[in-house]
């Protein structure tokens, strides 16, 4: 009894309570480095591009700088290359994005498979996703090219005038420029269906050859509910990226021609990099981050992501 009342007594307790203050400050400390570059790199820039889409900012006209208030975005509202570029956005994702779908399914379908020399498949159908944006259009350029590329190939047939370029007929340029980014973009949806399909037990499968199930109800009703949050979350991102593409677009067209391919993203680099009018520039960024906000929350909520299906 003696020893337990000593192991209880105020004493003993003393310096477990002198620790307890210093001790509570640890976790904050360990975050501090992350949350201070969070600070300097996110939360700044995005500040800043607030602050500048109220101003008159075009180094320019330094005379004309000043507060703007809503002139930035009521200009916005009467410029047709914003409406353009915003129309040829939305077309841009939603043809790119259901195309690398619908690649990157059967990519992953395929070689979940087991046949001989799937090792070398897979590392086949990765590879574009590690290949640099820059280095990705490098190699489109030299297939696109009039001389030596597709475009040779398709005159001696017959098919185009000699020295006719992909990247610059008005027919041919839109769906040029999806076919390279589709090589790109596709394996990426096939590494986040193949995981999800690794994951799937093929006692399940073997369950339903019994039942007598084909292909397609054995893919609605065992495959598509594994892999649908893959699906969901892939779609999100890969959407949001095709929104952002500018290195591709820029360095295979150039938003040409006649301003056809240029991306919501792609008006913005021009305005602020090209013209130097930053403070409209900014305001354009602002209807980009608001339209990609509004849109990430609906579609998330649409498709139930993260909640239970029941």
């Amino acid at each position: 009894m003696t020893s337990s009342i000593l192991t209880r007594s105020p004493l003993s307790e003393a310096p477990t309570r002198r620790r307890a203050p210093a001790t509570r400050w640890y976790p904050y400390l360990l975050i501090a480095p992350a949350a201070l570059l969070v600070l300097v790199f996110l939360v700044y820039p995005v500040g800043s591009v607030f602050y500048y889409s109220l101003q008159h900012y075009n180094i320019t006209q330094p005379w004309a700088d000043g507060f703007a208030g809503l002139d930035n975005f009521i200009a916005m509202g009467q410029d047709p290359l914003f409406w353009r570029s915003l129309v040829f956005t939305g077309q841009w994702v939603l043809v790119e994005v259901a195309l690398q779908f619908v690649l990157g399914l059967g990519l992953a379908l395929l070689i979940n498979q087991t046949f001989v020399g799937r090792a070398v498949v897979r590392s086949l159908v990765f590879s574009p996703w590690a290949v640099s944006g820059i280095l990705t259009t490098t190699i489109w350029i030299l297939i696109y090219n009039p001389s030596t590329g597709v475009g040779r190939y398709l005159a001696e047939v017959g098919l185009v005038p000699f020295g006719t370029s992909l990247l610059s007929g008005a027919g041919t340029t839109f769906w040029a420029v999806i076919l390279a980014e589709l090589w790109k973009g596709a394996p990426f949806f096939a590494i986040l269906i193949l995981a999800d399909l690794q994951s799937v037990r093929t006692e399940l499968y073997e369950a339903a050859e019994v039942d007598g199930a084909g292909r397609i109800r054995k893919f609605a009703s065992i495959t598509w509910p594994h892999i649908r949050s893959a699906v969901v979350i892939a779609t999100l991102l890969r959407a949001v990226w095709e929104f952002n593409n500018v290195d591709l677009l820029y360095t295979l067209t150039g938003g040409g021609p006649a301003g056809s391919t240029t991306t919501l993203p792609l008006y913005v680099a021009q305005t602020a990099i090209h013209d130097r009018d930053f403070g409209y520039g900014s305001a354009l960024t602002v209807v980009a981050f608001i339209i990609l906000t509004v849109f990430s929350v609906v579609y998330l909520r649409v498709n139930r992501f993260g909640r239970d299906d029941a």
